[in-house]
């Protein structure tokens, strides 16, 4: 894992909501963008592209980690695979995210004992302190909580969490808990100053030209 002290950035794709350039088809647009996030060396990228079948998971995986590989060697990005266990372990990915209706965290815990993969990241998502303390207790490496802030992504499930109950979780837990959810550059500072270990965004990323310009704006707030 990364210094305990670094505020993390989070690349979490979605293919769906990419602005498309004249002729240009979500596949490349996303592996361009993928391309520019890791030049730009954000820390994480998540793949969550809850659509595609294993085998296009897979290839897509494979082709961030690729893209990793062949990146400057300043580059540390990790790609992270949401929910799919299998695929992150076909991929060679660096660990997966599950969602609070993916596999309890404590089955993956003992996946990855059993599998003798010390390293693999596991994270969780959580929208209360009780499932917070839940995952960690279990043995997450990490949370994402959110959302924090308004976001349309997730209006259908109720009003954003806000910085209070930011605060809450991060002095609940002992692991980071890394911020989503209506994530921008004027209100990150905010969340890093309630606790939290990093932030995690698509529109942030996704709608925004100079990635490298973001991330340097991130971590130096």
């Amino acid at each position: 894992m990364e210094k305990a002290n670094k505020f993390l950035v989070c690349y979490v794709t979605d293919r769906q909501s990419l602005h498309l350039q004249p002729g240009q088809n979500r596949q490349s647009a996303l592996a361009q963008r993928l391309e520019n996030a890791v030049r730009a060396r954000v820390d994480w990228v998540q793949i969550r592209e809850k659509d595609l079948p294993g085998r296009d998971l897979v290839d897509l995986a494979r082709s961030a980690i690729r893209v990793c590989k062949s990146a400057s060697a300043q580059s540390k990005t990790r790609v992270v695979v949401n929910d799919r266990l299998d695929v992150a372990w076909a991929a060679g990915a660096a660990g997966v995210h599950a969602g609070e209706k993916s596999l309890p965290v404590r089955v993956l815990v003992d996946a990855r004992r059993a599998s003798g993969l010390a390293d693999f990241i596991l994270g969780a998502s959580c929208h209360s302190i009780g499932g917070a303390i839940t995952a960690t207790e279990q043995g997450a490496d990490y949370l994402f909580f959110g959302p924090v802030f308004e976001t349309p992504s997730k209006a259908a499930f109720g009003p954003p969490q806000g910085l209070l109950k930011l605060a809450q979780i991060c002095s609940a837990v002992s692991i980071r808990v890394i911020a989503i959810g209506g994530i921008t550059l004027e209100n990150a500072r905010a969340c890093r100053e309630a606790g939290a270990a990093g932030i995690a965004a698509i529109r942030l990323f996704q709608q925004n030209g100079d990635i490298s310009q973001i991330v340097a704006d991130l971590t130096t707030n």
